[in-house]
């Protein structure tokens, strides 16, 4: 599940212009429906930064942060007074991946990770939605707005604030 996540925070950062695309940053709305039409919607917004830096803010329905850096995804989750630390392959190159994406139809794209299948929707070069299948067989879907590409985000921003009161689950 979490390279999965670090496959869709790169996704926005490098599919639309892989070659000149260094940091992406865009509000976002993530729809989940399980096997039973039963649906659930998150929104918040994304930060993302090459090589493969990440930083997921979830407002609503609940408060969470998803920091992705150095090979690792580290959640933090308010509500809950805890933090997950999950460490991420390091052979997993994406960028390679979305460079091999194939052209469906006009807007339109395919790759694959770890036997998943994402489709990448583009408009006028910026990527407005990705959607998928998870490991629970639930489909995702994740659209943008607000995207912007290139704006200049400073590293600290990647590093999570961990309150000292809060239980850290290693994975």
């Amino acid at each position: 599940m979490k390279e999965k996540m670090l496959l869709l925070f790169l996704a926005t950062a490098t599919f639309a212009n892989i070659e000149t695309m260094n940091s992406f940053e865009a509000d976002f709305k993530q729809k989940i429906v399980d096997d039973q039409n039963k649906t659930i919607i998150y929104s918040g917004h994304i930060k993302a930064k090459k090589p493969q830096y990440a930083l997921w803010n979830y407002t609503k329905p609940i408060q969470k942060s998803v920091y992705i850096v150095d090979h690792r995804a580290i959640i933090i989750e308010p509500e809950l007074e805890q933090v997950i630390i999950k460490k991420i392959g390091n052979n997993f190159d994406f960028f390679k991946l979305i460079k091999n994406a194939k052209k469906l139809s006009h807007g339109k794209y395919l790759a694959r990770y770890n036997n998943t299948t994402f489709i990448l929707q583009l408009d006028k070069d910026k990527i407005i939605s990705i959607s998928y299948k998870d490991e629970f067989d639930n489909r995702v879907v994740i659209d943008f707005k607000n995207q912007i590409e290139n704006k200049e985000i400073n590293q600290t921003e990647f590093v999570p604030n961990i309150p000292d009161d809060y239980d850290v689950i290693r994975n």
